[in-house]
């Protein structure tokens, strides 16, 4: 049996009416190295199961397994567990791989043999619609290890890690990730391999088209869930002894820079959402020396906001009216 070089895993739930695009676009790859397709299919209810299984049968690189348990990270984690590849991928159910998707992670990986973990450049395919999960950078970024990144840095609808890497921290949690209550699963493998001794990259080449379908009306639902996300993430390292003062620091300087109503608010649910991991895991010690803590930082920044937006009041108030004015 020849080696497989990459591990495709995409992950999907209840969405049979939306999987031919992605299923046509794994289809056109094109490259001489050896690759497969893992389809996980997260206990869908409705017609996931036939659709995929119909258009698999043709695709000698694919194959199709079901996850008893709901959630991305586990998904991902049940996923990477089949697979066979020295390079393990992953991107979504709405994302088009570029033809040459293959090729482009073999060559990034080669010309980075320091990297555990890869993310790709992630296009908007339709631009009606809001330019959100998206990463069009077009220059190499280099995240090194044992350091502290923030949430976002890397995607994980276009993310690939080295075997040995994934291995290294024993794959995906699969506590997180959408589907439960903290939706971090890519950020949280991105830093658990950068903790372990390997770097991490931004590479362009190795690209897909996002086909995510939301609206600019859809945005402030998308923004909360990425509030509790950021709550699971940050909760998760600061618990972690060797990582616990770097985040804290990281965490506290992000939230220093939350400077007006929408920034409270999401700092808010990120400590209730931390505080909701603290009590999952049993962190109750934890929890009663978080509190207080907490509770000090969003008095600070409750201050700090009224006196930013006391400042800045006056000077958005000619524009406001000279826009009536104009009106």
């Amino acid at each position: 049996m020849s080696e497989i070089e990459v591990s495709i895993i995409i992950c999907t739930r209840n969405r049979a009416s939306r999987l031919s695009a992605t299923l046509d676009a794994l289809c056109a790859l094109r490259t001489e190295h050896t690759y497969e397709i893992i389809w996980i299919d997260n206990t869908s209810a409705d017609d996931t199961a036939r659709v995929l299984r119909t258009s698999l049968a043709t695709n000698p690189h694919a194959k199709y397994a079901v996850c008893p348990r709901i959630g991305l990270g586990a998904g991902r984690d049940f996923g990477w567990r089949m697979s066979r590849g020295r390079i393990v991928a992953f991107t979504d159910d709405d994302c088009y791989p570029t033809p040459d998707y293959v090729d482009a992670l073999i060559a990034a990986f080669s010309d980075h043999p320091d990297a555990g973990v890869i993310g790709g450049s992630i296009l908007l395919h339709n631009p009606k619609h809001a330019r959100v999960t998206i990463d069009e950078g077009e220059t190499t970024r280099k995240y090194r290890k044992y350091s502290y990144v923030r949430p976002g840095v890397l995607q994980g609808a276009n993310i690939a890690f080295r075997r040995e890497a994934l291995a290294a921290i024993n794959g995906m949690d699969p506590d997180l990730g959408a589907g439960t209550p903290f939706p971090c699963e890519d950020i949280d493998a991105i830093v658990a391999v950068l903790w372990a001794g390997f770097d991490g990259y931004f590479d362009p080449r190795p690209s897909v088209r996002h086909d995510h379908g939301r609206t600019d009306v859809e945005i402030p639902a998308l923004l909360r869930s990425y509030d509790r996300g950021r709550g699971g993430f940050f909760a998760k390292y600061i618990l972690r002894p060797d990582t616990r003062l770097t985040f804290l620091l990281g965490w506290l300087r992000s939230a220093w820079y939350r400077r007006d109503w929408a920034g409270l608010q999401a700092l808010r649910t990120e400590m209730a959402t931390a505080a909701q991991y603290a009590r999952a895991k049993q962190r109750y010690g934890a929890l009663l020396v978080a509190i207080p803590i907490g509770a000090a930082v969003l008095g600070v920044q409750f201050l700090t906001t009224c006196a930013y937006e006391m400042l800045m009041t006056p000077a958005r108030q000619p524009n406001t009216n000279s826009r009536r004015l104009k009106a």
